[in-house]
């Protein structure tokens, strides 16, 4: 598994902001592990801390926005967007006013940025969002995002517009290394006829010809026009023809649909893990992508430990002669088959059960049941194989010595397949692990518990 990742160094820019037209300062600085993504208005005081997660948004209109004791950051989507692309799971950013800055109206700034300052491993795993099936999420007007079960991160997405210049386009990430080059300088993009709309909703303040692609799909008359560049400050335009307004050409034929593609991105790094799993995506936009990303976090909030990731037809790190090498237990009492995933702070084992196992002929023998207690011990079993793997030179064995906050959630029958991830829940010192157990079948949780174990050298 992948370690968590930071910046090495802060970096800063500054520009105005879309909505706002402030001129914006917004400074990424590296931050710990399991600190987050999480943005600061230091123009507050106290400064007010805004962690970017799905349970935080409060508005959707032409941006993301989140809040958090009545003070907001809007326009967060494009910085997300290339931090998603990093694989950055912790950083502060801290600026001074209500709005990220909106640069060129893309990512590239933000995503140069990020990887100019460095980014660094942190001790600690990845707490990786799996899609085991299929999902989804739509409108009755027809836009809809589905995540699908993948080995990495992929995205799809179709937009569709009724425009002669803008009609239907699409656009794909396979995957996350391409983003620099495929996604992330695709720029924002509006209608003229929605800009007086947006600018009455006290929106789109800081807009020009620079910071977004201009499209003119719809005849208005060059007073309206007129009307419309001075509102923004703008010196007027001749509408010749409908087209693209900007003296900047379109970096991709299909940019607009790249830039949704790019917020989709920024809006899913919201449910604040890395998400592995295909993302197809007809019209979206920031209230459907903010809406799937909190489904996804009462998901989990509800799960509260996702099951690992079992892939039978990929080689053990253990099989069952390396872990006797290990344990000196032996038939009927080795309750582990194999070991799949090992870091130095977490290990998922496999205990595959038959109805011919000699606990299930006594254990309620017309409905068998694993005992618990026997659940319970193949956890520690998992876990002794953790610790033993981090011990140096020399002989050693685990012993139990104590299990507090036991749960038994589920019965396991003959047949089902037992997955357990034991994780240290602080370093081995004097002679002591500690270590959360969990044990799943599919994808339920079947038991839990604290595990306390001895470790003896001989």
């Amino acid at each position: 598994m992948s370690r968590q990742l930071t910046l090495k160094n802060s970096f800063a820019v500054e520009g105005k902001g879309l909505h706002t037209g402030l001129n914006i300062k917004a400074v990424f600085k590296p931050a710990e592990a399991g600190e987050g993504i999480k943005f600061v208005r230091v123009d507050k005081n106290p400064a007010v801390v805004i962690p970017a997660l799905a349970e935080n948004v409060v508005a959707t209109e032409r941006g993301t926005v989140i809040a958090k004791q009545g003070e907001q950051v809007s326009t967060i989507e494009h910085s997300m967007a290339a931090m998603f692309a990093l694989g950055i799971d912790n950083c502060t950013i801290e600026l001074d006013a209500p709005e990220m800055p909106i640069l060129d109206g893309s990512a590239i700034q933000y995503f140069e940025g990020l990887k100019a300052a460095g980014i660094k491993e942190l001790n600690a795993d990845k707490d990786y969002f799996y899609v085991k099936e299929k999902v989804e999420f739509s409108k009755p007007d027809g836009s809809s995002v589905v995540l699908l079960p993948d080995d990495s991160f992929s995205a799809n997405v179709l937009i569709e517009f009724d425009s002669p210049v803008l009609s239907n386009q699409y656009a794909t990430l396979d995957r996350l290394e391409d983003f620099g080059k495929e996604i992330a300088a695709a720029r924002t993009f509006v209608f003229v006829r929605e800009i007086e709309p947006l600018l009455k909703a006290n929106l789109i303040k800081g807009g020009d010809l620079e910071n977004a692609i201009v499209i003119y799909d719809k005849k208005i008359s060059q007073e309206d026009s007129d009307r419309i560049t001075s509102l923004m400050n703008l010196p007027p335009l001749q509408l010749d023809g409908f087209g693209y307004l900007n003296k900047k050409p379109l970096i991709f034929n299909n940019e607009p649909a790249r830039h949704k593609l790019l917020d989709l991105m920024g809006d899913l790094c919201l449910v604040g893990r890395p998400i592995v799993g295909k993302v197809i995506a007809t019209k979206p936009g920031h209230g459907l992508n903010t809406q799937a990303a909190k489904a996804i976090c009462k998901y989990l909030r509800k799960v509260e430990v996702q099951a690992p990731k079992y892939d039978p037809n990929k080689a053990p790190i253990m099989d069952t002669n390396k872990i006797r090498a290990m344990l000196p237990h032996r038939w009927p009492f080795l309750m582990v088959d194999k070991i799949i995933d090992m870091s130095d702070k977490y290990v998922v084992g496999i205990k595959n059960t038959t109805y011919n196992e000699t606990f299930f002929n006594g254990h309620f023998p017309k409905e068998p049941v694993m005992p618990g207690v026997l659940l319970l011990e193949a956890m520690a079993q998992c876990g002794g194989l953790l610790v033993l793997s981090l011990m140096g030179e020399g002989e050693y064995s685990t012993y139990l010595l104590r299990m507090d906050k036991v749960k038994f959630r589920q019965k396991v029958v003959p047949g089902d397949t037992v997955i357990f991830k034991m994780v240290l829940t602080e370093p081995i010192k004097h002679g002591c692990a500690y270590m959360k157990g969990y044990a799943f079948v599919g994808d339920n949780m079947v038991a839990e518990g604290l595990f306390m174990a001895q470790i003896t050298k001989h």
